[in-house]
């Protein structure tokens, strides 16, 4: 009887201009080798504590990157999913800013379209698709999208973030409150961001109370 075949797949997902993207990497063998895929591997019983510390091992190991939020989505299992039999794979997904994806590229790493991804293996579109949805459903509620904002922002440059995730346009004196009710955010001393022909905006940055853990409102944006 074959043993059932333990994995992790990581949904690394990141803002450009054109929208939501997500990491993709070539298979480096069989099955599917040499084709475009979620970053993945084996469980290594031996070393890694658990599925999270074999999710953030796979991604230094094959893209160089430490993301700075990683969360466990859903375990996709079955027979029919992978060719070699029955698996089950742990699937976790990150949220990256742009400049760590760009040093991926180095390794080979492309961007696609998290909204509309070309064709997977495996049931990596899937996996793409639960984690867009977690990640826009969340992103009405908490500071998630601080993640995709690079590690310093302004106000103006972390409501984008926030509009593009959530489909909508914000109110801006809504949204600045919304952000002093959670008071996630640090104001980087003396530093202001020239905004055109607008006046300096003030430079934040994540709490780092909040960067392993999320701050949720009782009420959405």
């Amino acid at each position: 009887m074959n043993q059932i075949i333990c994995t992790v797949d990581v949904a690394l997902l990141t803002l450009a201009e054109d929208g939501l993207k997500v990491g993709l990497l070539r298979r480096e063998r069989e099955p599917f080798k040499s084709v475009a895929a979620l970053p993945g591997g084996y469980i290594h019983q031996e070393s890694d504590n658990d599925a999270r510390d074999a999710a953030r091992r796979v991604l230094m190991d094959k893209a160089g990157i430490d993301p700075p939020y990683l969360e466990q989505l859903a375990t996709f299992s079955g027979p029919a999913r992978d060719p070699r039999g029955w698996s089950v794979s742990i699937a976790y997904y990150a949220l990256v800013p742009a400049q760590l994806l760009e040093q991926a590229g180095e390794r080979g790493m492309t961007l696609a379209s998290a909204d509309h991804p070309p064709q997977l293996p495996f049931d990596h579109r899937a996996i793409v698709a639960a984690a867009v949805a977690r990640l826009r459903s969340k992103s009405q509620y908490s500071s998630l999208p601080c993640h995709l904002a690079g590690e310093t922002f302004t106000l103006p440059q972390l409501q984008k973030v926030y509009e593009t995730l959530m489909n909508e346009p914000l109110n801006k004196v809504s949204f600045r409150r919304k952000m002093t009710e959670m008071d996630m955010l640090d104001p980087v001393e003396g530093r202001l961001e020239s905004a055109g022909a607008h006046r300096p905006a003030q430079v934040y940055r994540l709490k780092a109370a909040f960067r392993d853990e999320l701050q949720l409102l009782e009420r959405g944006l």
